[in-house]
C-alpha cells in the first residue's frame, strides 16, 4: 500500500518529537515548516519532498537513514 510509508514516517516524526519533549509548534519553528505541515505529516495527509525530509533529519540531529528506521 502506497500510504504505508506516509503512515510509517508521520508516526517516526511524531515518536521522535516526544521524545524530545516538543510540541508541533517547536518543531515548526525549528524547521521553519507551518506547524499545520507538521500535523499534516504526523497524520499522513501530506507526502514530504526529500528536501523536507533532510530539514525534518537535521532538525533531530539525526541522519536520513536514522529518520526512516521504523
Amino acid at each position: 500500500m502506497k500510504k504505508e510509508i506516509l503512515i510509517l514516517f508521520g508516526n517516526r516524526i511524531r515518536e521522535l518529537r516526544i521524545l524530545n519533549k516538543w510540541s508541533q509548534e517547536d518543531l515548526a519553528e525549528l524547521t521553519g515548516f507551518h506547524r499545520t505541515y507538521i500535523g499534516m505529516i504526523e497524520r499522513a495527509e501530506r507526502n514530504p519532498s526529500l528536501v523536507n525530509i533532510e530539514v525534518f533529519a537535521e532538525s533531530f540531529k539525526v541522519t536520513i537513514s536514522e529518520l526512516f528506521q521504523f
